[in-house]
């Protein structure tokens, strides 16, 4: 798989978008499987053989519109969707041949609908009450189309200033450049989904305000910062959260791109961020990129084609490895700041003494730590039931707290966008059937209360 690559440039994608000749050829390779486990595979249920049919057959309008109809992310997510671990690694083709590319043709068919200015969505027929969505990333979007769809008005209250979440600021810059997200968001404004930037709850606006604005309250907040890991000169300038660093390669940050140019670059942890900061890294011209884990290879979270990517761009991942110090003081200030070096701690491998350890000093002029986000500020104020920052609810995103929903990475503690469309697509489902639907039965019906059934979702 790794010959595929592309050679490393910062922005330059992992796959090439396809010509309409690859994506005719590549569709009419599908066998159009009946019970496909391609869609048992994709968490929003998307009618795989049939999209791809429809792009055999010349119908792309049809193939994006099917697409879009359970993924209303599917532009997005055909670019960061770890598509050889769902749909694509269920693919029949998979044992003996290679699979259909799945990905860069719902890729394929979700750019021409967005280039021809082809509507994502259908309103419904308006209908009374509204919803307040807390954070405008993928399943607070998700949220509101659904809403859309059933004729209900849904308000998002985002705090930074500009929207899409993780799409926008925390995907690697191969997978998905600033301007795509935010073209997908304005493909959704165009439909008549209302977000508000640059508004935070709890400083402009308080939860309790938001309650008694709207018949419910979703929130789709994600996920916080990715703490200190306890070590010293973790504060020097030159050490960096994931996400953060992440974001300032995508934000074009120049300070940023010259501390990395010629970097040698330590990255502390085993999971999919990690392999998304050493790969950026190398693609922003870092000379060197280590990857530290403190467990064995079999322990890493991140996926197989991940850790295939990252040996690709020249990481060198040292197993076992537990990071002491870093060396200070910094060289330089700001965002261009250096570290010295970092200190770590290597055990032996297994099968030798596990007493013994290797006291190692790496060059590195950059630390970054990707272990793990703690929950976003915003759930501790929450009169919701959380543990450990994570918020708790049900199938369909119903927390402890009647007429308040929540989905994403704020109740998943990290996961793919497509996880977090299907809660917000969800969700919305549950709001309609709960509280919106009996609500607009109980004015037609004089003497009828609320509490309808919510079609699949059930009632509270």
């Amino acid at each position: 798989m790794a010959e595929s690559f592309l050679l490393p440039t910062l922005a330059q994608p992992i796959r090439p978008p396809l010509s309409r000749d690859e994506a005719s050829a590549e569709a009419n390779r599908c066998l159009f499987c009946y019970d496909a486990p391609c869609i048992r595979a994709c968490p929003t249920g998307i009618d795989i053989p049939l999209f791809i049919q429809q792009i055999a057959t010349g119908n792309v309008g049809g193939s994006a519109r099917t697409i879009l109809a359970s993924n209303i992310l599917g532009h997005s997510c055909a670019r960061v969707c770890p598509t050889e671990v769902l749909c694509e690694g269920a693919c029949v083709l998979s044992d003996q041949h290679r699979p259909i590319q799945i990905g860069p043709l719902q890729g394929y068919a979700t750019q021409w609908a967005l280039n021809k200015g082809m509507p994502i969505l259908t309103p419904g027929a308006p209908k009374p009450g509204s919803v307040g969505i807390v954070g405008a990333g993928p399943a607070g979007l998700a949220c509101a189309a659904e809403l859309l769809r059933h004729g209900y008005k849904a308000v998002l209250y985002e705090a930074s200033d500009r929207p899409g979440g993780l799409n926008t600021s925390g995907v690697a810059q191969y997978k998905l450049v600033p301007e795509e997200a935010l073209a997908e968001v304005d493909w959704l404004r165009r439909a008549g989904i209302d977000i508000r930037c640059g508004v935070a709850v709890g400083r402009d606006v308080t939860l309790a305000e938001l309650a008694e604005r709207h018949d419910a309250v979703f929130i789709g907040v994600g996920m916080g910062a990715i703490p200190g890991i306890g070590i010293g000169g973790e504060d020097e300038p030159g050490v960096w959260d994931a996400l953060e660093f992440i974001a300032a390669l995508k934000g074009r940050d120049a300070a940023v791109q010259r501390a990395v140019a010629g970097a040698a670059i330590a990255v502390i942890g085993g999971g999919n961020t990690s392999i998304d900061v050493a790969t950026q890294a190398a693609r922003a011209g870092a000379s060197k990129t280590w990857l530290l884990y403190r467990r064995g290879p079999k322990e890493m979270s991140a996926y197989a084609h991940e850790l295939e990517l990252v040996r690709h761009h020249g990481t060198e991942i040292i197993c076992y490895a537990t990071p002491t110090r870093v060396l200070g003081p910094a060289i330089g200030s700001g965002r261009e700041a250096r570290v010295r070096g970092l200190e770590i701690r290597r055990r032996g491998l297994p099968g030798t003494d596990p007493g013994a350890a290797e006291v190692m000093v790496l060059a590195a002029d950059l630390v970054v730590r990707a272990t793990g986000q703690k929950g976003a500020g915003l759930t501790a104020q929450l009169p919701l039931k959380t543990v450990n920052g994570v918020v708790q609810v049900d199938e369909w995103g119903r927390t402890s707290k009647p007429r308040y929903y929540a989905g994403g990475d704020c109740t998943s503690g990290g996961q793919e966008v497509v996880h977090a469309v299907r809660d917000g697509k969800r969700a919305a489902v549950a709001i309609v059937g709960d509280i919106l639907s009996p609500r607009a039965s109980s004015k037609d019906q004089a003497g009828m209360t609320g509490g309808g059934t919510g079609g699949t979702s059930g009632g509270r």
